[in-house]
């Protein structure tokens, strides 16, 4: 018996594959508008970011704050110093 030519299968399931995926809505968009998405998106992680930047320098502001309030009360500093460093005050 002669063999028969098997028929190449690749592109009929390949043209099939792409009528199975669904339409995603970055298909339907225009690339204009894919665009200006992508780039509103930019903009509020670096809006975000900003947001982020000045409230950590705000609470480093109010941790300096803070912390000068407590170098002026005697009280603080004598509980919170270690006596080998009176040693050399006398």
């Amino acid at each position: 018996m002669a063999k028969k030519k098997q028929m190449s299968r690749t592109p009929a399931n390949a043209s099939q594959q792409n009528a199975d995926k669904p339409v995603t809505l970055k298909d339907m968009l225009g690339t204009d508008i894919v665009a200006k998405l992508k780039e509103q998106a930019e903009a509020m992680k670096r809006e975000e970011a900003s947001l982020r930047e000045t409230k950590r320098l705000e609470e480093e502001a109010a941790r300096a704050a803070e912390q000068k309030l407590k170098e002026k009360d005697f009280e603080y500093l004598l509980n919170n110093s270690s006596p080998k460093d009176w040693r050399k005050y006398n």
